[in-house]
């Protein structure tokens, strides 16, 4: 995903003058001769996150589309009163791509996971989430949304789906597989396991690209059961409320397989820590089978 992200930043750059683009000491190699060749659109400036995404919101305000990339715990944690006041609360169009999704680093320990920052930024009213599945979504939702006037975070991951990669469109689930014994709403590099998982079952299997906004009328149209399991590569919890919400007034069952809420205080491999905490196709099988 990040090799067609640096891709399509480059592109934006050298044929869309009103765009601009900020980096903080990540991937200047790959896009070297665009940071050479337009020095006043496209700038690494170094590991200053917060004063970075002042300088995007100024340029929004003239009329510019930024684009800003970092490690997500960085991009969400470091800069929130920034992404609040200078983002939110003025309403501009900044796009704010993201690297190192919930425990794609996790040899650099705690200080880089970020399984928290959907939830972080869903609590922003105006702000947009999006949590592309594959390179190929990547490019579809960027390419849909980097101009829509929000701000809007991308999270990119270095796990992608490799089996199932179905076009997606910004603000619409996909409807992968229906059924009537229950609905797995898959998010973005969840969806290879649980359809593994799901394999031969009498359910609806939707899956989910854009967080925020949510798109509950899909959900509300392809939920019969009123029974839904949650699998997200994020911390659990996350899209209760969007659940709730959709179905409201309706008897609602939920369950999910995502990361516990927690500090992840252990070390090993990103597949290794998808084992430890149960994201796996074996345990939203089993899951699947105590909510039906």
């Amino acid at each position: 995903m990040r090799r067609a992200f640096l891709n399509r930043v480059a592109e934006m750059i050298r044929s869309e003058p009103d765009t601009t683009y900020f980096t903080v000491d990540i991937g200047m190699w790959a896009i070297r001769d665009v940071l050479r060749d337009y020095p006043a659109r496209c700038t690494n400036v170094g590991i200053y996150e917060d004063g970075m995404f002042s300088v995007a919101a100024g340029m929004a305000r003239r009329g510019l589309v930024p684009t800003i990339f970092g490690i997500q715990p960085y991009l969400i944690e470091r800069t929130l009163e920034q992404i609040k006041m200078d983002f939110a609360y003025q309403k501009l169009g900044v796009n704010v791509v993201g690297t190192g999704a919930a425990v794609d680093y996790p040899k650099y320990g705690y200080s880089h996971y970020c399984a928290e920052d959907a939830a972080v930024i869903k609590q922003i009213p105006g702000c947009e989430f999006v949590a592309p599945g594959s390179a190929k979504q990547f490019l579809q939702l960027f390419d849909q949304s980097y101009r829509n006037g929000h701000p809007t975070f991308f999270r990119v991951s270095d796990h992608p789906n490799t089996v199932h990669d179905p076009d997606v469109e910004f603000g619409k689930a996909v409807v992968v597989q229906r059924g009537s014994r229950a609905t797995v709403i898959a998010v973005s590099v969840m969806l290879d396991m649980v359809m593994e998982a799901c394999a031969g079952q009498d359910v609806t299997v939707l899956y989910y690209t854009t967080l925020e906004p949510f798109d509950g009328k899909t959900l509300a149209e392809n939920c019969p059961s009123g029974k839904v399991l949650l699998c997200e590569p994020e911390y659990a919890g996350t899209l209760d409320h969007d659940v709730l919400s959709a179905l409201s007034g309706r008897p609602v069952q939920i369950d999910s397989v995502a990361f516990p809420r927690e500090i992840f205080r252990n070390y090993g491999t990103y597949d290794e820590k998808m084992e430890h905490y149960g994201l796996t196709a074996e345990r939203i099988r089993q899951t699947l089978g105590a909510l039906v």
